[in-house]
């Protein structure tokens, strides 16, 4: 599955299938061409002869403005990734509340739990759970166990004799 096209992306589709369209190029080659349906490119090819060009053009972005700007995403980006332990944390373990109060100690913008996690996964941040790891943990000597200790301690099912009646 291909990764989904943000709103610069669709337009700049959206007016070069106009270009291939002012050209002569048959809608069907231009869907083909762009990967996209055939029906999109119809109704692009109305918009371009009903408002020419300029109507393929995006729609302005609606909704709430983003509390953050892209200068604020990429420092809280980059704190994000020097870790936890380089903001003061005694772990190096993020949750929500973590990032909400960097992010406040950042940009002055405070963020609810659910409105970090929703900035989070549109920065591309997913979540991850720390692997349950002792950290003295001897890799060397639990492969050991497992290969040598292990089998000896094992309970086995006895030996059933073969039986030859049916």
């Amino acid at each position: 599955m291909s990764k989904p096209l943000d709103r610069s992306e669709l337009e700049a589709r959206r007016i070069e299938a106009g270009k291939l369209l002012q050209r002569g190029v048959r809608p069907a080659e231009v869907a083909r061409r762009l990967s996209v349906s055939r029906t999109s490119v119809g109704r692009w090819q109305q918009m371009l002869t009903s408002g020419g060009r300029r109507s393929l053009r995006g729609a302005p972005r609606t909704g709430r403005p983003p509390l953050l700007d892209a200068n604020d995403q990429k420092r809280l980006i980059a704190a994000l990734k020097a870790g936890a332990l380089a903001q003061g944390y005694s772990s190096d373990l993020w949750t929500l509340g973590r990032v909400g109060k960097l992010i406040e100690t950042l940009t002055g913008q405070r963020y609810c739990e659910s409105g970090v996690w929703r900035l989070l996964k549109r920065l591309g941040f997913s979540s991850q759970r720390p692997a349950k790891r002792a950290m003295q943990r001897d890799e060397t000597a639990v492969r050991q166990w497992k290969t040598k200790r292990w089998p000896a301690l094992k309970k086995r099912p006895p030996e059933r004799a073969v039986s030859l009646s049916s």
